[in-house]
């Protein structure tokens, strides 16, 4: 299908716009990635499923929403009358210094929520909470990967946080600056997250597996005076150093006045007197009062930082009111808390699943969190599923990437442990695969537990799409429909609504209070980037697929669509047909340029146990995906390995693939990379082609 004048003009301007950030031209390769992207022809009816899921009466009896007719009644009163419908809300969830006296200014694109209010965050989180039946009630569960524990209640960690706010206060550090949190998995970076909150202090927490270039970037954009850190963590039974890192980092950054470091492993570290002070030495004798500062309602929170192919590393900002308010509302929609429930969050804190759904959010709803340091796979593969039997957990929040690493691993391992207590599972980062879907709903889940398959974005600051569980019947692989008050449609270039069954681009069309306010620093980047490809229309640059039901199935990037002979094919739809074969633990599929179909299918394949990568095996998987979706989407080279390059939160890193495969080695960052020996085994697989 040929493009349009309109769809060709788009694609230059955002080939344009994408290379002028990077400082060069236009690149013939991006125009082509930008092409492919532009109009999402054929998906595959693979979407279009049999299999529908219906929450069981007795879960959607006890749920906070029990019926799609409730859903469809709250999502009602939160389009029509959002001002209202969010006020209320916040005013009885939440507690606010002083009221606001407006809800909501929208000058598109810029919002604020709760002009004039103050309230604080680290207050909701916590001394909310102490008046109540919660205060003796465990906050945070924490285990190291060694096995080391701690049970942390609210009282405690009010404590805790006062105690580190007043050293903060005892630096000379005030509300409006910054700080740098760059700490391994330990329950003193919630603990550090919330102190900052308490005083105004805008945090940004670096995620541990970035360099020490990456971390001083992050310092200087921001401008941050202090850098909280540790000696190091564990991963896999080895330190992870990290006080290194800053260290270096430091060099080039004379604005940074103090660096607090945690022990964590007890390594040996340098300290440089003056700037660098120990943790538990400046806690010793802090007081444990300390008043939360009554901020505005549209005081920055935290900053975090996420990378697109080009350009600088954009600091999305998130502001106090709206975002607590938002995050708190998810937490009854989407996870259905209890207050008996122990809930745990899969993640790592750097990201911002982390930030909104191990800390913020079961905080702000008074729920007990589980916080894990280590790898889902050591000692053993089934350390996940000992920790939940150990913690009795209820709601497992997880990536569909672990989901198929675990499928990988084998179903005898999470069959060793008693997973009863689990009533509900969900999925973040990506979408579901079906097949991921169906092993996560029957060996983890027992068939009893409902699946919320969530989208979101670092940008949206909280869940958007997703299945409600005591009301939504789910599909397989679907994100289902957006949450009362999100206004998310699928559209075609010019904005229009696609029909049933079409496939364009998801987009957002009102403002939500968790939306991101501008980029730290460069709000007419942050106009330029998310509200300008369709005027006025929030650009989540994601495709997307509505079938005959309303259902969105969210197809992933737009740059992760490829034209192979004409035929436009989603990297999902590649992936989730070689994943629904036996044989098949986790796919990824990149396109390469091929001089005669413009583009060719190549499938890196990590094999189940027992299975032997050969050439019988990858053929039997070409013809396999060319009868399920056409001969067009035979896979012209089928790799095998062990693994694949992921970061720590569990994205699978297309870019590198595609630089092994286009030109036999990787010159990108890799700075996120949990594991390097990886791509050494890929570039020595395509040395050995």
């Amino acid at each position: 299908m040929a493009l349009s004048t309109q769809e060709t003009d788009f694609v230059i301007k955002l080939s344009i716009q994408k290379n002028t950030r990077a400082g060069c031209g236009i690149n013939i390769e991006l125009w082509h990635e930008c092409y492919d992207s532009a109009l999402l022809s054929i998906i595959g009816d693979y979407m279009a499923t049999d299999k529908t899921y219906r929450p069981s009466t007795n879960f959607s009896s006890q749920a906070h929403v029990s019926s799609m007719e409730d859903y469809h009644s709250l999502n009602q009163r939160a389009v029509e009358t959002p001002e209202e419908f969010w006020a209320d809300f916040a005013e009885r969830n939440l507690h606010w210094f002083s009221k606001w006296s407006k809800v909501l200014e929208w000058k598109p694109p810029f919002a604020k929520w709760f002009l004039d209010a103050t309230t604080n965050l680290s207050y909701n989180a916590i001394d909310r909470h102490l008046t109540t039946s919660r205060k003796n009630k465990a906050a945070i569960i924490w285990e190291g990967e060694p096995g080391d524990t701690q049970t942390i209640t609210y009282q405690e960690l009010h404590r805790r946080v006062c105690r580190f706010a007043n050293v903060l206060k005892g630096l000379g550090c005030k509300t409006g600056e910054r700080a740098i949190l760059y700490m391994p998995m330990v329950p003193e970076l919630p603990i550090a997250m919330l102190a900052c909150a308490r005083l105004g202090i805008t945090h940004s927490v670096v995620f541990g597996g970035f360099s020490a270039e990456a971390l001083k970037t992050r310092i200087l954009d921001l401008d941050a005076k202090i850098v909280i850190t540790a000696d190091g963590g564990y991963r896999r039974g080895k330190e992870v150093a990290l006080k290194p890192a800053v260290d270096e980092a430091l060099q080039d950054c004379p604005g940074v006045e103090h660096c607090i470091v945690y022990r964590r492993t007890h390594s040996d570290i340098a300290m440089q007197p003056e700037r660098d002070h120990d943790w538990a030495e400046l806690e010793a004798d802090a007081s444990e009062i300390c008043p939360a500062e009554e901020l505005d309602s549209e005081h920055p929170l935290y900053v975090l930082y996420t990378s697109g192919t080009t350009g600088k590393p954009k600091g999305i900002v998130h502001t106090t009111g709206g975002y607590q308010t938002q995050v708190r509302a998810t937490m009854d929609w989407v996870f259905d808390i209890k207050d008996e429930d122990t809930y745990w969050c899969a993640a790592d804190i750097g990201w911002v699943t982390g930030h909104s759904y191990i800390v913020y959010g079961p905080l702000l709803a008074g729920a007990t969190t589980v916080i894990y340091e280590g790898a889902p796979d050591h000692p053993q593969p089934d350390r996940f599923w000992r920790l939940i039997e150990k913690y009795r957990v209820n709601v497992f929040y997880t990536s569909p990437t672990a989901i198929r690493a675990f499928i990988k691993f084998g179903d005898e391992w999470p069959k060793k442990h008693d997973l009863s207590s689990l009533r509900l599972l969900g999925s973040v980062g990506e979408p579901i695969n079906p097949a991921a879907w169906d092993w996560y709903h029957n060996i983890i889940g027992g068939t009893r537990c409902p699946i919320i398959d969530t989208w979101w974005q670092t940008e949206t600051g909280s869940v958007m799409l997703s299945p409600i569980p005591g009301a939504t019947p789910t599909k397989p692989g679907s994100a289902t429909f957006p949450l009362p008050g999100i206004v998310a449609d699928v559209v075609t270039m010019d904005g229009s609504s696609v029909e049933s069954g079409g496939e364009g681009f998801l987009v957002i069309k009102k403002p939500w209070p968790s939306m991101m306010r501008t980029i730290w620093g460069d709000p007419e980047r942050f106009r330029q980037q998310y509200w300008s490809q369709i005027p006025g229309i929030y650009f989540t640059g994601d495709a997307a697929r509505r079938d005959s039901d309303g259902y969105i199935w969210v197809l992933g990037r737009v740059d992760d669509v490829m034209n192979v002979s004409g035929h436009r094919l989603s990297t999902a739809e590649l992936e989730s047909s070689l994943v629904r074969h036996e044989a098949v633990a986790e796919a990824a599929v990149i396109g390469k340029p091929h001089e005669v179909t413009g583009q060719a299918v190549v499938a890196f394949v990590t094999p189940k146990k027992g299975w032997e990568a050969d050439e019988a095996l990858a053929s039997e998987l070409r013809e396999w995906v060319a009868n399920e979706i056409g001969k067009f989407a035979r896979p012209e080279q089928i790799r095998f390995s062990d693994g694949l390059p992921k970061t720590r939160s569990g994205k699978i890193m297309r870019r590198l693939l595609r630089e092994i495969v286009t030109s036999d080695k990787v010159t990108g960052d890799i700075t996120t990379l949990e594991d390097l020996s990886v791509i050494e085994r890929l570039a020595g697989q395509q040395e050995d082609d």
